[in-house]
C-alpha cells in the first residue's frame, strides 16, 4: 500500500483495469468493511483510492492494515466536500475504469469479475448498478432499504426490475471509463452529484447501462432521524437539477410532494368530515407492509418497514416543496449553474 500525503501521486506502474475511489468523512467502521469485502474478491483487477476528506477520525491506520492484501492507496486533505475528494481521487487512479463507491458500501464477492465479463460481453460507457441489505445488516437498515428501493415508495427508480423513470447510476456503485472524465469532466460540489454527472455523461453522448449482475450491500443511515435529514435534502436537490436543466423534471420526481399534500387533506377530511377519508392511505400502508413482508420475510423488517417508508415520501416530499415554491413557483431560484460550475466538472 502507498500511503500519499496531499501533494504525492502514485508512482508508474502497470495500470490496473480498475480504480475504485472513495471518498470518506470520518467513517472508520464502515472503511474497515469495505476494504474487508473489496481483500476477498476473486479478481486483481483493481486498485483502491481512498480519500479522507479532512476527517477528524482519519482511516489511516485501517487503510494501512489492509497494504498487505490490497492494492490500496491513501491520501489525506482538506475537507471541501465529497465530489472535490472524487475528483482528487481521480486525477491520482491509473485505472481504464473510474469505479465509485460510498464509503459505507460492502461489496459482495466476485463483484469484479463479474464486472470485467458483463463489461467484454456488453461494451459501454458508464454503468451502474442496484443496492440491496446484506443479511448482517440490522432490522432497521433493511427497513430503511426497501423504502429506499421498493417500486411502492421511489418507483423503483434505483435499480428496481420495474421502474417509472430510466435508471440513473449513482455514485454508492457507479463507474465510468477515463474518455468520460477527460471529455466531460469531474464532479460537481452540490447536492446530487451523481445525477447531475449521469445527465452530463448521457447529453454528451456516451452509453451508460444499468447492471444488475453487480449490486452492493449498502449499510444507508442506521436510524430513522439520520434518515429523515437525508432524504429531506434529496428533494430539495431535485429542484436544483431542475434549474440547472430545465425540463428534466418528471412525474415521479414530484409524486412525494403530491403525497404529502394529498396525505394531509385526507387526514384533514378524516378528522373533520368522516373516518372513511382515510382508509386510501390505511390501504397504502398496508400495501407496504405486506410487499415488506414478502420481500424480507421478517414480521419485524415489515413493521419498521412502514415509518421509513412514511419518512422517504414525507421527507423527501416536504424537501421538494420547501425548494419549489420559491424557487420555482415564485421564481427566486438561483443561478445554480453558475454556482456549481466553479471546480473540475464545469
Amino acid at each position: 500500500m502507498m500511503m500519499m500525503t496531499n501533494s504525492e501521486h502514485i508512482p508508474a506502474a502497470a495500470a490496473p483495469l480498475f480504480s475504485v475511489i472513495v471518498p470518506v468523512y470520518n467513517r472508520i467502521d464502515e472503511v474497515r468493511d469495505l476494504l474487508e469485502s473489496l481483500a476477498v474478491q476473486a479478481s486483481p483487477l483493481f486498485e483502491v483510492i481512498l480519500v479522507e476528506d479532512g476527517s477528524t477520525e482519519p482511516c489511516r491506520d485501517v487503510a494501512q492494515a489492509y497494504a498487505s492484501r490490497l492494492d490500496v492507496h491513501y491520501f489525506f486533505k482538506n475537507n471541501e466536500g465529497r465530489s472535490i475528494a472524487r475528483n482528487y481521487g481521480i486525477e491520482r487512479s491509473r485505472g481504464r475504469w473510474l469505479v465509485f463507491f460510498d464509503s459505507d458500501c460492502v461489496i459482495p464477492q466476485g463483484y469484479f469479475t463479474t464486472l470485467a465479463r458483463v463489461l467484454d460481453q456488453s461494451p459501454c460507457d458508464c454503468y451502474g448498478g442496484p443496492d440491496a441489505a446484506h443479511s448482517s445488516f440490522s432490522s432497521t437498515q433493511k427497513a430503511i432499504n426497501f423504502a429506499m428501493t421498493s417500486f411502492l415508495t421511489t418507483g423503483g427508480i434505483r435499480g428496481g426490475k420495474v421502474s417509472l423513470e430510466k435508471f440513473v447510476p449513482r455514485t454508492f456503485n457507479t463507474g465510468f471509463t477515463r474518455e468520460v472524465y477527460d471529455r466531460v469532466g469531474g464532479f460537481r460540489e452540490m447536492f446530487s452529484e451523481d445525477i447531475d454527472m449521469s445527465t452530463r455523461i448521457s447529453r454528451a453522448g456516451f452509453v451508460t447501462r444499468l447492471i444488475r449482475e453487480v449490486p452492493v450491500y449498502h449499510k444507508r443511515r442506521v436510524d430513522f432521524r439520520k434518515f429523515m435529514r437525508q432524504v429531506y435534502v434529496f428533494g430539495q436537490s431535485r429542484i436544483a437539477l431542475q434549474l440547472l436543466y430545465p425540463g428534466s423534471m418528471k412525474l415521479v420526481h414530484m409524486l412525494p410532494a403530491m403525497a404529502v399534500l394529498i396525505g394531509i387533506a385526507l387526514l384533514l377530511l378524516g378528522i373533520a368530515v368522516s373516518p372513511w377519508f382515510m382508509l386510501p392511505l390505511a390501504i397504502y400502508l398496508l400495501a407496504i407492509f405486506f410487499a415488506a413482508l414478502a420481500s424480507e420475510k421478517s414480521l419485524v423488517i415489515a413493521l419498521k418497514a412502514v415509518p421509513a417508508s412514511i419518512i422517504q415520501i414525507c421527507g423527501y416530499g416536504c424537501g421538494f416543496i420547501r425548494a419549489f415554491v420559491p424557487q420555482i413557483l415564485l421564481g427566486r431560484g438561483r443561478d445554480i449553474d453558475r454556482e456549481v460550475a466553479i471546480r473540475k466538472g464545469k
